[in-house]
C-alpha cells in the first residue's frame, strides 16, 4: 500500500496539468506545445530495474496519459494552430496537400522539357520563322495552301530569309515554322495546365495562405514569359545589330532574359514542391529537423546557397555565348588561340564602345565582344566546378561536418559533383566539336540539371526559422531538461530519465 501511495504523489503534481486543464486552451498552440514539452518528459522515462512492480505500474499510467498528450499536441502542430491568432488563414489550410507537391514537380519537368526544346529551336534557325505574335489565333497551324503561302512571304521579308535561307522551298519552312509552333504551344499548354489547378487546388483548400500567393506569382511570370518571347524574337526580325548585312540573330540580352525566366519559373516549381514534402518531413521527424539548424553545418548551408546563384550566374552567361554564337570561335580547351586568353586589345576592343570616351568599354564587351564573352563563360565554369568540388571535400575532410550532415544530404552533395562533371564535359566537347546540335542541346540541358542537383541538396539542409522555433517548443528542450531534474531530485532510486532531442 505503501509503495502506491508513493507512486500517486510522484506522478499526480505531473498528470494534473494534463487532465484539469481547460479544453479552448488546450486548442490553442502554445497551450499544446508546454503540454507537448512536459509530456515528453514523461515520455522518455525508462524504469529502474530496482523499481518494484508497483511503482513501474503507476509510472506507467502516467506514461499512457503522457503518450495521449504528445499525440494530441502533434496533430495540433499539423493542422497548424500553432500560429492561429486573431482569425488568420480561416478559409486557407496552414499546411499544402501533397498532391499539390507532385503537381508543382510535374510543372517544372514540363519547364524543363521546353527549356530544351527551346534551345533546340534555337539551335536550328527556326525561332524567327513565325513573324507575329497571336497569343490566342496562333494556336493554329495554317490549314490551307493560302495560309501556307501568307506565312511563307512573311518569312521571305524577314533579314533571315534574305541573307540565310534565300534558296528555301516551302517544305524546308514548314520544318523550322512547325518547331517554333511547337515551342510556342507548349508555353501556352505549361500556362492553362498552371492556371487552372492551382484554381482548383486553392478553391478545395489544399494550398496555405502563403502558397498560394506563390503561385499566383509563379502564374504572372508564365504569362510574362510569354511576353518576353515574342520581345526576343522581334529584335532578330529587323537588321541592326551591330553592322548591316551582319548574321540575322536575336539579341543576347532579350534571349538571356528569356532564358532566364524560365530557370526562374523552373526554380520557383521545384524548390515550393520540396518545401511542401519538407514541411510534412519536418513534422513527422523533428530530431532530425532540429539537427539540421546545428552550428556546424551553418557554414555548409549557406556555401549552398551561394553555390546556387553562381550555377544561374553560369548558365546565364551561357545564354550569351548562344546569342553572340561565341561557341563557333575558339574551339580549344585550355587555350584560346596562342595563350590561355584572347590578347587585352581583342578582349577590351574600342569596337564594341559607343561613348566617344571609351567609358562603356569595360561592359560592353563583357557583353556583347564574343570573345569576352566566351572567355567571362570559361571563367564561371571553372569557377564553379571548384567551388563544388571544395564543398565536397569540406564535407569529407571536416569531422564535425561530416558527423552533423544527413545521409540524403552526403548523397545530394555526392549528386552535384557528377553533375558538375558532366556538365563540364559537354561544354568542352560542345566547343572542340563545333557546337552540333546535340552536343550543345544537351549542354544546355545539363545547366538546368546541375541547377536542380543544387537545390534538392538545399532542400535538404534547409530549416525554416520559424518552423524550427515551433518544433523546439513542440519538443520542448528546455522544459525537458527542467521535468528531468524534477523527476531524479523526487525519486533518483526509481527512475532514470533519458531525453534525448
Amino acid at each position: 500500500m505503501t509503495s502506491i501511495f508513493t507512486g500517486i504523489r510522484w506522478a499526480a503534481p505531473r498528470l494534473s496539468p494534463e487532465l484539469l486543464i481547460c479544453h479552448q486552451c488546450l486548442m490553442k498552440a502554445p497551450t499544446a506545445r508546454i503540454s507537448a514539452s512536459r509530456a515528453q518528459s514523461l515520455r522518455n522515462i525508462r524504469f529502474n530495474s530496482t523499481a518494484n512492480a508497483t511503482q513501474q505500474a503507476a509510472f506507467a499510467q502516467a506514461k499512457t496519459v503522457a503518450d495521449r498528450s504528445i499525440s494530441n499536441a502533434k496533430s495540433e502542430f499539423s493542422a497548424g494552430t500553432e500560429e492561429i491568432s486573431k482569425g488568420k488563414a480561416k478559409f486557407f489550410p496552414k499546411h499544402s496537400s501533397k498532391s499539390v507537391a507532385y503537381w508543382l514537380f510535374a510543372s517544372a519537368g514540363s519547364v524543363f522539357g521546353i527549356v530544351v526544346f527551346g534551345g533546340l529551336t534555337r539551335l536550328t534557325e527556326s525561332g524567327l520563322s513565325i513573324t507575329e505574335w497571336k497569343p490566342v489565333t496562333g494556336s493554329l497551324p495554317p490549314l490551307s495552301a493560302e495560309d501556307w503561302q501568307s506565312e511563307f512571304d512573311k518569312y521571305r521579308a524577314s533579314p533571315e530569309f534574305k541573307q540565310l535561307n534565300s534558296g528555301m522551298d516551302m517544305d524546308d519552312f514548314k520544318k523550322i515554322y512547325f518547331m517554333e509552333w511547337t515551342h510556342r504551344l507548349w508555353g501556352r499548354v505549361i500556362g492553362l495546365s498552371f492556371v487552372l489547378p492551382a484554381i482548383y487546388f486553392v478553391a478545395r483548400r489544399k494550398v496555405s495562405a502563403k502558397m498560394s500567393m506563390r503561385l499566383l506569382g509563379i502564374s504572372g511570370l508564365i504569362g510574362f514569359q510569354g511576353a518576353i518571347g515574342w520581345w526576343m524574337v522581334k529584335s532578330g526580325l529587323k537588321d541592326d545589330l551591330f553592322a548591316p548585312g551582319a548574321h540575322p540573330r536575336v539579341s543576347q540580352y532579350r534571349l538571356t532574359t528569356h532564358l532566364g525566366a524560365a530557370f526562374i519559373c523552373y526554380t520557383a516549381m521545384l524548390w515550393n514542391g520540396l518545401h511542401i514534402l519538407r514541411m510534412q518531413k519536418f513534422v513527422k521527424d523533428a530530431v532530425t529537423t532540429a539537427n539540421l539548424a546545428r552550428p556546424e553545418l551553418s557554414v555548409f548551408r549557406k556555401s549552398v546557397a551561394g553555390l546556387a546563384l553562381l550555377v544561374f550566374i553560369t548558365a546565364m552567361s551561357g545564354g550569351l555565348v548562344a546569342g553572340l554564337d561565341a561557341g563557333m570561335i575558339y574551339n580549344k580547351f585550355w587555350y584560346m588561340g596562342e595563350g590561355l586568353t584572347p590578347p587585352k586589345s581583342e578582349l577590351f576592343s574600342k569596337f564594341y564602345s559607343r561613348k566617344e570616351d571609351g567609358s562603356d568599354i569595360w561592359w560592353r564587351n563583357m557583353m556583347e565582344n564574343p570573345s569576352t564573352v566566351q572567355l567571362d563563360h570559361r571563367i564561371l565554369a571553372m569557377t564553379t566546378l571548384t567551388t563544388i568540388l571544395s564543398l565536397w571535400a569540406y564535407t569529407r575532410l571536416n569531422k564535425s561536418v561530416k558527423l552533423t550532415m544527413p545521409v540524403a544530404a552526403r548523397k545530394g552533395m555526392l549528386g552535384v559533383v557528377h553533375l558538375v562533371l558532366l556538365q563540364v564535359t559537354l561544354g568542352i566537347s560542345t566547343l572542340v566539336y563545333l557546337v552540333p546540335t546535340p552536343l550543345a542541346a544537351a549542354h544546355q540541358a545539363g545547366s538546368l540539371a546541375l541547377l536542380t542537383g543544387v537545390i534538392v541538396l538545399g532542400s535538404r539542409i534547409w530549416v525554416p526559422k520559424k518552423t524550427l522555433m515551433a518544433l523546439q517548443k513542440t519538443l520542448g528542450t528546455t522544459a525537458s531538461q527542467t521535468a528531468s531534474k524534477r523527476v531524479g531530485l523526487a525519486n533518483a532510486a526509481c527512475v532514470q530519465p533519458v531525453l534525448k532531442f
